[in-house]
């Protein structure tokens, strides 16, 4: 018996790198070299402070808000199921990797972000108001006739480049996980409403607002190949500019911060490889 012990032990090894062997063949044969994806999440956002330069030439007022402090507003903390999945802030992402084999791609990345000055700010304000010179401070509030809000969106559009990486799992299993690398230019699509004194409220609307560029990690984790949830971390700049004012125009530059959950799905495309 002990002479067809080495022999068992061939065979048996043998056998299961053959079976191995063949699934792994098999399961590359049919890969595909694209990979298209879509997902819909929520996010929260930090922001840096900021100068918010107001332009009213027909007003005589030409001044700057220093050192803002804004906030977001969430919504979906707020019951996400009692209203539209579009009120509260939300982000999709639409992408295709070309190459799954280097996990190279490309991306359109959009975050529905709001950002708010802090009602009851007290604001120093400094240049021009009704043709004199200003350097003081005020208590920048709605019951005052003041607020400033990109309540409908901030609104960032990216158009990424993507990197991936796997890093744990099989690919051909019902469970991995990978590292994404995204960065990108695009540009802000604001929603403005404001006021800035008795009077002075404009006609809140979308526009084009000026640029911004982000980059972008994260955490996927896929399952049964098709569903993928993500958390990802987002760093944003964005620079607005010509945003619609009471009889005027405002400008400012702002860093932001984004915690994001996805939800996902994900498809081969493309020839078999």
């Amino acid at each position: 018996m002990k002479p067809l012990l080495p022999l068992l032990l061939v065979t048996i090894l043998f056998t299961t790198s053959y079976k191995t062997f063949a699934q792994t063949s098999k399961d590359t044969k049919n890969e595909r070299e694209g990979e298209f994806y879509f997902s819909w999440g929520y996010n929260t956002e930090w922001y840096t402070k900021s100068d918010v330069h107001v332009s009213q030439p027909s007003l005589g007022n030409d001044y700057t808000l220093n050192s803002v402090n804004a906030h977001d507003h969430r919504g979906w903390d707020e019951g996400l199921l009692s209203k539209a999945l579009s009120i509260p802030q939300y982000n999709y992402r639409i992408g295709y990797l070309f190459n799954k084999k280097r996990g190279l791609g490309v991306e359109i990345n959009f975050d529905h972000t709001k950002y708010l000055i802090r009602d009851g700010s007290t604001i120093n304000v400094t240049g021009t108001q009704n043709g004199v010179p200003v350097n003081t401070n005020i208590n920048f509030a709605d019951a005052n006739g003041y607020h400033y809000y990109l309540n409908n969106g901030a609104n960032f559009l990216l158009f990424n480049f993507v990197k991936r990486w796997h890093w744990l799992g099989n690919t051909t299993k019902n469970f991995k996980l990978d590292l994404l690398a995204k960065a990108g230019v695009g540009p802000v699509i604001p929603h403005v409403d404001n006021s800035f004194g008795e009077g002075q409220q404009n006609h809140p609307h979308f526009q084009f607002g000026g640029w911004n560029t982000g980059i972008e990690g994260v955490i996927r984790a896929t399952f049964y190949k098709y569903v993928y949830l993500e958390y990802c971390n987002k760093f944003d700049y964005a620079r607005y500019s010509n945003l619609a004012i009471y009889q005027g125009t405002a400008k400012q530059s702002f860093g932001t911060y984004e915690m994001i959950l996805n939800l996902g799905v994900t498809f081969p495309i493309g020839k078999k490889i």
